[in-house]
């Protein structure tokens, strides 16, 4: 079985981010976890727990959901990523 690739020891870069967008929406894993339900993504509060502590790799359609419950762009969030590779 293969190793998975980290970055900086992480399995995601963007679990801080998406933490910190989280609670400036006032939301708990718990009532996250509800709007990617209505979004037709399964994304338990636990799972959400791990990416945020970069402990669990992010699907691209989970990012794509995160963006759309925090109505901001992906390119938002890379852009956020990408100040920490200057």
């Amino acid at each position: 079985m293969g190793t998975t690739s980290k970055y900086n020891g992480k399995l995601n870069v963007f679990g801080n981010i998406l933490k910190e967008y989280r609670l400036k929406n006032d939301l708990s894993m718990a009532q996250l976890s509800n709007k990617f339900q209505l979004l037709g993504i399964d994304l338990p509060a636990q799972s959400i727990h791990l990416i945020e502590n970069n402990r669990r790799i992010i699907k691209d359609y989970e990012l794509g959901g995160f963006a759309k419950i925090f109505n901001i762009s992906t390119d938002k969030l890379f852009k956020e990523f990408y100040k920490e590779l200057e």
